[in-house]
């Protein structure tokens, strides 16, 4: 397409958050605006590929600076723009700006980018922002290019989807991420393979993780698994409940149900005979946790969890919750 001149005035780029979408988007724009390709790729050496990438710091997502929500966030180069939703909603003051500013001739390159993060948001409320696009995309000036970042493009309009040309972004492999890990950050071999896994092919999730937030969040829950596997510990159980319900730990209360499932997860693929854990480092535990379970149990576990999840879509007590969760994990 690049080669060609042919790029289309709509993307939607899919795949989960932290794999590189935004990264796609700004280097397609730079292969316009770059004023000395290089076998057709942006140089990354002229001032018009640094400024591209450029943003200032967004401003915090409070009353007082919600009015900065409803223009297009500039670049550093005047034809590279962005649209960031505010809360939970892209506003639709933002996407009319969007749409001015989409007229207008390019102010020194030759086409217009912008991007619209997490654009699924666009249906928010009433859905007014996904309705002030659609003037846009079904007439295109030529000199414009939208790219639609989205980690759920199932939730985009139907006449949204229709109009714009869909490529989905894969995770990345765990290998590729532990390999650039080791290369470009003071971590050691076992620790980044451990962040790798963690990070479920998004490098963005890999770089943002807190290792030592993440260790003390597993011990508290190879604690629970202990006691259910080894020590066979009810007590310890709801002591440890109760713990996860304490203020100071409202927070990381989800986080230490995921790190809950990643366990078992590893557990059960030791126990059918298979080693690619998620938590390498610990397998010698793990193992032992294994030899006193089955996977049926593990399967059972799982299910609860997710069941829990579910119910946090209602107002339940979540004391009591965790309590029920940890007994019936402990009788299945």
């Amino acid at each position: 397409m690049v080669s060609n001149r042919r790029i289309p005035n709509a993307f939607i780029f899919a795949g989960d958050a932290g794999v590189g979408k935004q990264l796609f988007a700004l280097e397609l724009a730079k292969t316009v605006l770059c004023r000395n390709l290089q076998s057709g790729e942006a140089c990354d050496k002229c001032a018009a590929c640094s400024r591209a990438v450029k943003f200032a710091a967004l401003p915090p997502h409070d009353s007082e600076h919600k009015d900065e929500y409803k223009k297009v966030f500039w670049s550093e180069h005047s034809d590279v723009g962005r649209i960031v939703p505010y809360k939970n909603s892209i506003l639709v003051d933002a996407i009319r700006d969007l749409t001015e500013q989409a007229n207008l001739t390019p102010y020194e390159g030759k086409a217009r980018f912008f991007l619209i993060e997490n654009a699924e948001k666009l249906s928010a409320g009433q859905g007014e922002a996904a309705n002030a696009l659609l003037k846009t995309l079904e007439e295109p000036p030529a000199t414009t290019h939208l790219f639609l970042l989205t980690s759920r493009a199932d939730s985009l309009l139907q006449t949204i989807l229709s109009r714009c040309q869909m490529i989905r972004f894969a995770p990345i492999a765990a290998e590729e991420i532990e390999k650039y890990l080791q290369a470009t950050k003071k971590v050691s071999p076992v620790e980044a393979k451990l962040i790798s896994r963690l990070s479920r092919g998004s490098l963005g999730n890999a770089l943002s993780l807190n290792l030592d937030v993440y260790k003390t969040q597993r011990e508290m829950m190879l604690n629970v698994l202990d006691a259910i596997t080894v020590s066979k510990d009810r007590a310890r159980l709801l002591k440890i409940a109760e713990e996860m319900n304490e203020a100071k730990l409202k927070d990381e209360y989800e986080q230490r149900l995921e790190v809950l499932e990643n366990l078992i997860h590893d557990v059960w693929t030791l126990k059918l005979g298979a080693t690619d854990l998620i938590n390498a480092d610990l397998e010698p535990k793990l193992a032992r946790f294994a030899e006193n379970t089955d996977s049926r149990r593990a399967q059972t576990w799982l299910a609860e969890i997710e069941t829990l999840r579910e119910q946090f879509a209602v107002n339940i007590n979540r004391k009591i919750a965790t309590d029920a969760l940890f007994l019936k994990m402990a009788n299945a």
